[in-house]
């Protein structure tokens, strides 16, 4: 028998168990350190899901099923063909669609007996702590940094635990912050890496598989902390490649340095989130790297003058069209993403080429301004900082493209597929 949890359970049992939760939940009964009492406490708990996405569609299909009494589901985006390669609780049927809504039907198709509260919004400043105050636990599944850190500091504030699960190519990481009670993700990441040096899901890709594996060890970490069972990954980070099929444990200790949270405003400064009443919103879907890895000193990122934003460039491609100035448009993906979505008027150079080779990677006879792009703007940046040195040099500019063609797809050409 495994070693009591140093932790007392979060929640209070709820009545006694009607006859069809008894026959649903027969197996957690069975379990002797689980039993009825731990039944209870799971039926009286809420949990709000922060993403409705890889990590979440496991975290909240295995969470209704063990019979959490209340979810709660925190997503702004809409189903897309290029989720259901990984987020399996939606399906074809449900693209378009609001996430929330996808996700808690697939919920109420699962377990009936639970209550799905849906949250279409964007977490920001302003209604963050009134969300997670709802709830005695919260799964970030967050997908991008000012996320992660606006939910880190909202439940160092309302004294909610953190099950936190990152994914990004083949690997993927969990652990569970508590403010008083362990280190907190700021003890693992002081602050959020300079943009562009950390590749983001959509632009480094992960294993379709590997958020099953990641979302369900949350949903352990959850069920644990619920109930008072085990030993929870507070103070540890549990890091796993699917390649190696490895698992290390990390140790994480608080920082006796670190300035406690008080608000909500370290995340507006260094995340750029919205402050209260602002209705701008961070694009870009980053996770973070393996905390043993560090990202080193990347290149300084593209300054205001070395980046355009999508309508700018709309405006600029029509200006060449009709002879008014003159410009170099160079797309630095790869040629399967060209395929599956393009921007008229641009020529491919792979990323790999300029980084190797600099501007002799450029096309024969490129005069002029350059304007780099890629699908989330990560590739393009680096590009740039490749070329910065060359381009010094001359009198033309350049510059990229702000969001990459993701931002073009939302900003000027709807009908384009996002991928």
């Amino acid at each position: 028998m495994s070693a009591p949890s140093p932790f007392d359970p979060l929640v209070e049992p709820a009545a006694d168990l009607t006859r069809e939760e008894l026959e649903r939940y027969s197996r957690h009964l069975t379990l002797t350190q689980f039993g009825p009492e731990g039944q209870r406490r799971l039926k009286n708990a809420r949990v709000l899901v922060v993403g409705a996405g890889g990590l979440g569609a496991p975290a909240l299909q295995y969470l209704a099923a063990a019979g959490v009494g209340t979810l709660g589901v925190v997503d702004d985006d809409v189903v897309s063909v290029s989720n259901l390669q990984r987020q399996v609780i939606h399906t074809v049927a449900d693209v378009g669609r609001p996430k929330v809504d996808s996700a808690a039907d697939a919920v109420a198709r699962l377990n009936p007996l639970v209550t799905v509260r849906t949250h279409d919004t964007r977490l920001s400043t302003g209604n963050a702590l009134e969300i997670l105050g709802q709830y005695d636990l919260v799964l970030d599944g967050a997908d991008n940094f000012a996320t992660r850190y606006l939910v880190a500091d909202a439940a160092e504030l309302t004294g909610i635990p953190v099950v936190w699960g990152s994914i990004l190519r083949f690997d993927g990481q969990v652990s569970v912050f508590w403010a008083g009670h362990g280190p907190v993700y700021r003890d693992l990441y002081p602050e959020a890496p300079p943009a562009g040096s950390v590749p983001s899901c959509a632009e480094g890709g992960v294993l379709g598989v590997l958020p099953a594996t990641i979302g369900s060890v949350m949903a352990t970490e959850a069920l644990k902390l619920l109930t008072g069972l085990g030993a929870p990954l507070v103070g540890r980070v549990l890091v796993h490649d699917a390649l190696a099929q490895t698992w290390r444990t990390l140790t994480v200790l608080p920082d006796p340095e670190r300035e406690p949270v008080t608000d909500l405003s370290r995340v507006v400064v260094a995340c750029g989130l919205p402050s209260p009443g602002d209705g701008a919103a961070d694009r870009g879907d980053v996770s973070p790297a393996a905390p043993e890895a560090g990202v080193g000193t990347p290149p300084a990122g593209p300054s205001a003058v070395e980046t355009v934003d999508a309508t700018e460039l709309a405006r600029l491609l029509e200006a060449r069209e009709r002879g008014e100035t003159a410009f170099t448009l160079v797309d630095v993906r790869e040629d399967w993403e060209r395929q599956l979505v393009s921007i008229p008027g641009s020529v491919p150079v792979p990323l790999d080429r300029l980084l190797t080779d600099g501007v002799r990677a450029l096309p024969a006879g490129t005069e002029g301004d350059v304007v780099l792009h890629c699908k989330a703007g990560v590739r393009s940046a680096q590009a740039l900082a490749a070329l910065r040195a060359d381009y010094a040099l001359r009198e033309d500019n350049l510059k990229h493209l702000d969001g990459g063609i993701l931002a073009w797809i939302e900003d000027v050409d709807p009908s384009q597929p996002r991928y």
